[in-house]
């Protein structure tokens, strides 16, 4: 029987940091990837440190893996439209935050920036999105590669591979049905559960890991206090669409009234069409004047 566990944007914040729990981290990352991750350690920079302002609302861990990529894991709950430009900074702040002063740029290290979000960024019917830059020929529309001396010096066999790659978890759009082991993620992430029959990498691990019961005091005060930040963030969201909604609405029925005015009907016909009280349409027609 599965139970609910604590949040991974939560934990990734505070249980993750810890070595022991390095394969958790670990097999999200191997389902993702489709491969065999290891972590190497977990770095500090300042794009993920913690702040009054960002604390509840944004969560990132950044990670250097065996093959000394970097890896950004951003999780973001409330909407941003600009989120887009926010991955592309994160993931170039994180490759120059990593290149040693005077070092060539032969050494600037693959960063890979993943993002779970919990509303729909952009248009598109997929939960998961990959990114790489590739650059194809205007004319020949061919893509262009890296040649063979370079292959062998920087040790990578596609132009894509140097530049960052962007991974897109849209939670919200999975729709409950795990029909692969990273979907067994992927609903882990959304739900805060492991069912029994899962078998993805690292969610045994998260099950014992996870256990809002192994939380101590301190522990526990602290991520009640942050599940209630998460409601409180979405009633100001829900409040704010209200209340948009709620301008335009009436707006409209103001132009309504406008008209309504301006073909000479009285008042009293204009209040039943409008629900305007005869004081609000009497200061329109003196606004008319």
């Amino acid at each position: 029987m599965s139970k609910k566990l604590i949040r991974f944007d939560w934990a990734i914040k505070r249980l993750l940091r810890d070595k022991a729990n390095f394969v958790v981290l670990e097999g999200f990352l191997s389902e993702l990837l489709f491969e065999d991750v290891k972590i190497k350690e977990i770095l500090d920079s300042e794009s993920n440190q913690e702040t009054e302002k960002n604390k509840y609302n944004r969560v990132d861990i950044l990670t250097q893996n065996a093959k000394n990529e970097l890896i950004v894991i951003e999780i973001q709950n409330t909407y941003e439209i600009d989120y887009f430009h926010r991955m592309a900074y994160g993931a170039s702040k994180a490759l120059t935050e990593n290149l040693a002063l005077g070092a060539s740029y032969a050494e600037i290290k693959k960063v890979i920036s993943i993002n779970i979000v919990y509303f729909d960024l952009g248009q598109g019917k997929d939960y998961i999105y990959r990114g790489k830059t590739n650059f194809e020929g205007l004319h020949q529309k061919d893509l262009l590669q890296l040649s063979n001396k370079q292959r062998k010096t920087f040790e990578k066999q596609n132009v894509s591979d140097i530049f960052p790659e962007y991974y897109i978890i849209k939670v919200n759009k999975f729709n409950d049905i795990a029909t692969d082991t990273l979907d067994e993620w992927i609903y882990f992430l959304k739900n805060s559960e492991v069912k029994d029959e899962f078998k993805a990498k690292g969610l045994a691990e998260a099950k014992e890991a996870f256990d809002i019961m192994r939380l101590d005091k301190d522990q526990h005060y602290a991520y009640n206090r942050y599940l209630d930040s998460l409601h409180v963030k979405a009633s100001d969201a829900f409040t704010l669409q209200m209340e948009a909604e709620d301008k335009i609405r009436n707006e409209k029925v103001v132009e309504i009234a406008k008209k309504a005015i301006k073909k000479g009907l009285d008042n009293e016909t204009i209040s039943e069409l409008t629900d305007l009280t005869l004081e609000e349409i009497e200061q329109l027609r003196l606004e008319k004047q």
